[in-house]
């Protein structure tokens, strides 16, 4: 289905009409461009909208190190999705006058604690990640939370040239960076991939930002 981002503007800003409280996930495979859509949704929608993105409830690399899946970071199992349903259902909850959601650090690679402030006022959530829809019992939970979900799809080998590019440019060597883009990378790509047909909406991403 081909929309506009005039159209996907719009369809955010219904889930939260009349003052209610709404969530909308973006999820799709890593480097799809599920951040720069967030991000501009959330940048167009102006007050009242929060973005909390899932990477903050990564594992800490510490309790990865213990669990032994620090190869395989990024991963479903390295995240905490009981965490991310339960900051989910407070804030749709409504009951708390500020909810803190973790955010994550990029140049550190590792989730930073109560890095993102969310109001009470705040009426609609933008949260992207890569297993929202995933047919998972530690992860079914917060799909019931979202009242849509959107697939961001994109071209593989475009997908690909972004990833890497990206992992370069937060301190992987050309060589680790597409290593571990066709390793660890695909491997949740191809597990993210399987849950496309759960989507709400599928947007094609045409956007050259990531």
């Amino acid at each position: 289905m081909s929309v506009t981002f005039q159209d996907l503007l719009d369809r955010a800003g219904r889930l939260a009409a009349g003052g209610r409280r709404a969530a909308l996930g973006i999820t799709g495979p890593p480097g799809a461009g599920k951040t720069t859509l967030a991000e501009a949704l959330v940048g167009a929608l102006g007050a009242d909208v929060a973005h909390v993105p899932m990477d903050g409830f990564h594992l800490a690399d510490a309790e990865l190190d213990r669990l032994g899946l620090r190869r395989r970071k990024g991963a479903p199992e390295t995240f905490d999705p009981w965490g991310y349903a339960a900051l989910l259902r407070r804030f749709r909850e409504g009951t708390d006058e500020i909810v803190y959601a973790p955010g994550f650090e990029r140049t550190l690679e590792q989730p930073i604690a109560g890095a993102i402030p969310v109001p009470r006022s705040t009426r609609l959530v933008v949260s992207e990640g890569n297993y929202l829809l995933l047919d998972e019992p530690r992860w079914t939970a917060v799909r019931s939370l979202f009242d849509e979900v959107w697939y961001v799809d994109l071209d593989p080998a475009e997908r690909i040239r972004r990833l890497v590019r990206r992992h370069v440019r937060f301190g992987k060597d050309q060589a680790a960076a597409v290593a571990w883009v066709a390793g660890t990378d695909e491997r949740n790509a191809s597990r993210v991939a399987a849950t496309r047909d759960r989507a709400d909406l599928i947007v094609v991403s045409a956007d050259p930002l990531e």
